[in-house]
């Protein structure tokens, strides 16, 4: 299956000298895979002059004539940087000539072009952020990540449904366990809203276990394929997550790093840590994808090395040959007749 994929080139803190490597590297493991790269043609064909010859009729470079700061305000972005780099990504998913789009560039740049451009799958009200995130049982899927700041039970039920088609085609989880996060897992928890949306997801078809506490992310004392949370809470559950990855990591290397003693111990435990650090290395789980909109937009990491943006592209592949589009839509439109005829 041929698949086709646009490359903002210079978004994120890297711009080319990530995205190039990472897209060729894609490009030599998928021979089905082909890339249009866009960005200033000036800054990009000097680098890929060999590339384009190697790989001729599978990649291409789309000239554009901006770039999208990551600092920039996203409202600014949208009326001011029509032919960006990530704007012109966008447009080819949108017209057609790409099945997906991949960004390391400004997030709510990203998130604000991407619905103007896409629009919006009929029957979801906002799009969200889902990612991937390891756990003691492989990984869980985790959405909103900060799409959305204030949602209603409703936008939750929404999130959950787009969620579970994801989960079941990426992971193919016929059934995917859904938990909801709360304060606690007894019903008498939670705010209003969490209780209201707990309500519809026990009244849907969809494979609802419950609540969940924020240690299910990674360590629950039973799998949860997927977890449900607005956009607020879920990005400060990421960061903290990703914290305290860093404070671990950093307080291990100190304490390896102590004296001969502790350096010794350090090269015997080596090969042990090496695998654990590679299993919760978050370059392998590199990639959000913005649910609710008529197109595949994934948006990796900013600050994204080789490795980290190589691992977005996969995943836009993935989701493209899913249809994943095609399968939210379409479960939309069944969770919205089943709730009318309620």
């Amino acid at each position: 299956m041929s698949l086709t994929i646009s490359i903002d080139a210079m978004g994120g803190d890297h711009g080319p000298k990530v995205t190039i490597p990472a897209s060729l590297d894609c490009l030599q493991n998928n021979p089905e895979l082909h890339l249009i790269l866009v960005g200033d043609e000036a800054v990009l064909k000097p680098q890929l002059a060999q590339a384009l010859n190697d790989y001729a009729g599978r990649l291409s470079i789309h000239h554009a004539s901006q770039c999208v700061a990551m600092d920039e305000s996203p409202s600014k972005a949208l009326k001011n940087k029509k032919d960006s780099s990530m704007r012109v990504a966008i447009n080819l998913v949108r017209d057609g000539q790409a099945d997906a789009c991949v960004s390391a560039g400004n997030t709510g740049a990203l998130m604000a072009t991407a619905r103007f451009v896409l629009k919006m799958i009929p029957g979801i009200d906002r799009p969200a952020i889902i990612s991937t995130l390891p756990s003691t049982f492989g990984h869980t899927h985790v959405l909103d990540l900060g799409a959305n700041v204030d949602c209603t039970a409703e936008h939750l039920f929404e999130f959950a449904v787009m969620g579970n088609e994801l989960v079941k085609a990426v992971d193919n989880i016929e059934n995917p366990r859904i938990g909801l996060l709360n304060i606690g897992e007894e019903d008498v928890k939670g705010n209003e809203q969490v209780k209201a949306a707990a309500k519809l997801l026990e009244n849907s078809s969809l494979n609802y276990i419950g609540y969940v506490e924020g240690d299910s992310i990674n360590a629950g004392k039973i799998a949860v394929d997927l977890i449900v949370v607005d956009g607020f809470v879920g990005n400060i559950a990421l960061k903290s997550i990703e914290g305290a990855a860093k404070m671990i990591g950093g307080g291990l290397k100190e304490a390896f790093s102590k004296n001969l003693l502790t350096k010794l111990a350090g090269l015997i435990a080596y090969p042990v840590l090496k695998l654990f650090k590679e299993r919760i290395d978050p370059r392998r789980y590199n990639g959000a994808s913005f649910l609710g909109l008529r197109g595949l937009v994934i948006k990796s990491h900013g600050g994204a090395d080789r490795l980290a943006f190589k691992t977005a592209i996969k995943l836009a592949e993935l989701e493209a040959k899913k249809d994943i589009i095609k399968k939210i839509s379409e479960q939309v439109e069944k969770s919205l007749a089943m709730r009318e005829s309620a």
